[in-house]
């Protein structure tokens, strides 16, 4: 709330700023040109993928725009997740930023007339030919904020989904083989809680455990499920399957010892660190972790796909946005336009990102490799099911409470989904009105 309160004053600027941006060009260009600084906000870590690949965006910019300065501010994601509207809203926000995709962030903040749109840029400069239809599901939101078709608000130059990541020396260790079964998965983890280890770190404070529910429904999901959960075809029952097999099965999994009671109040940097230190055999996690593991794990590990899922967490990446406010719009859509370049492409993807439009020949580590070819079995199998906290804004705090719940053993299965089941149907309400 401290956060909050602080921007709250900032606001009142914004109508200042708007007239301001009014003087220097028009809304398709921001700056007409002129803007001498570029204000950039992201949240990727010094050592991810992406860290590097736009450090290095960066000095290109800079070699190419003499003359221009480039502002730039490391974010924590939740800084910019909790209080991206009123930030944008102000004028003291980016010209640029890296923001979360979906109906509830990026969708909510182009309802509210508070990001650019992108579409002519998008067309010009051949974005829309570079990024396949099922990756601009997420760059493209309806005026109501709902993805999938309208206007371009935003543009992904990487992917993502959720997997399996394992730590092949303890698997070693206790003689447990790679599962390539559900059955397989939870026999492995027998085996570790049966040598008194817990085989799955886990966040319950932050996205981890909402992500792990999903990954458990979708093992019961069919295309029409995400549709409908996602997109709001049709209305969604919380106490049917998938999503309370997914609610019991993550209450199993938790009376059973694969996720230990305690992790309900850690956060992912904990979950990753315990993995990262090698306390942990398994987390289940994003792609965005894949480069800062292969820079700081010190002992032998690998990835795999959830087993026996067609259906997985997983999207385009984050997205560039354009605040309307901005005061350097031209200088953006050029940023923007250089993470989309090969050599930056390559930069992803050899340092264990998932480039979206790279030469896989040029890329030249197993490991990474591996990650591409992971996300294109998912791509081309129409298996990316975007993510839980999606559909509604608010909703990632309502998932994060409903399974906080759910690993201290407050709250049982049915109790967690009446707390889930009523936010989201309020929202959509909301958002559809219907």
């Amino acid at each position: 709330m401290r956060q909050f309160r602080r921007v709250i004053a900032a606001v009142a600027l914004a109508a200042t700023a708007a007239t301001t941006l009014a003087a220097c060009g028009s809304d398709e260009g921001g700056d007409g040109g002129d803007a001498k600084t570029l204000k950039l906000w992201h949240y990727e870590s010094e050592n991810s993928a992406m860290g590097i690949a736009w450090d290095r965006a960066i000095q290109i910019f800079k070699d190419e725009h003499p003359g221009v300065e480039v502002q730039f501010e490391r974010k924590a994601f939740e800084q910019i997740q909790q209080n991206a509207g009123m930030i944008i809203n102000s004028s003291e926000g980016p010209d640029l930023m890296e923001y979360n995709k979906g109906n509830a962030t990026a969708g909510l903040l182009s309802s509210q007339g508070l990001l650019t749109d992108l579409s002519e840029e998008a067309t010009k400069r051949g974005w829309d030919k570079e990024l396949s239809p099922s990756l601009q599901t997420t760059a493209r939101y309806s005026d109501k904020g709902v993805m999938g078709s309208g206007n371009w608000y935003g543009v992904p130059n990487y992917g993502e989904y959720v997997m399996v990541y394992f730590n092949k020396d303890l698997f070693d260790k206790y003689g447990v083989k790679v599962p390539t079964t559900y059955d397989e998965l939870t026999a492995a983890m027998d085996t570790f809680v049966g040598k008194g280890v817990t085989p799955l770190a886990e966040a319950g404070a932050e996205y981890p455990a909402g992500q792990l529910f999903y990954q458990l429904a979708l093992a019961k999901a069919d295309r029409k499920f995400v549709d409908d959960y996602q997109l709001y075809k049709n209305p969604v029952d919380f106490k049917a399957d998938p999503l309370k097999y997914g609610a019991e099965t993550f209450a199993e999994w938790v009376n059973k010892g694969y996720v230990a009671k305690d992790s309900a109040s850690l956060k992912a940097e904990d979950m990753g660190t315990a993995f990262i230190s090698g306390k942990a055999p398994m987390i289940v996690s994003g792609s965005w972790w894949y480069g800062r593991f292969k820079d700081e794990i010190k002992f032998n590990w690998d990835s795999f796909l959830f087993p026996g899922n067609k259906f997985h967490a997983g999207s385009s990446g984050n997205l560039w946005v354009v605040p309307t406010n901005s005061k350097a719009k031209s200088l953006a859509y050029d940023f923007v336009d250089i993470t989309l370049r090969p050599e930056i492409q390559e930069l992803i993807g050899n340092n264990g990102g998932v480039p979206v439009a790279a030469d896989a020949s040029k890329i030249t580590d197993p490991k990474n490799k591996k990650l591409i070819e992971n996300f294109n079995v998912i791509s081309q199998q129409d298996g990316l099911a975007f993510y839980p906290d999606w559909p509604v804004p608010g909703y990632y705090d309502v998932l994060v409470g409903g399974f906080q719940g759910l690993i201290n053993g407050s709250k049982k299965p049915d109790q967690v989904l009446d707390t889930i089941a009523k936010p989201y149907a309020e929202g959509v309400k909301e958002i559809t009105g219907k």
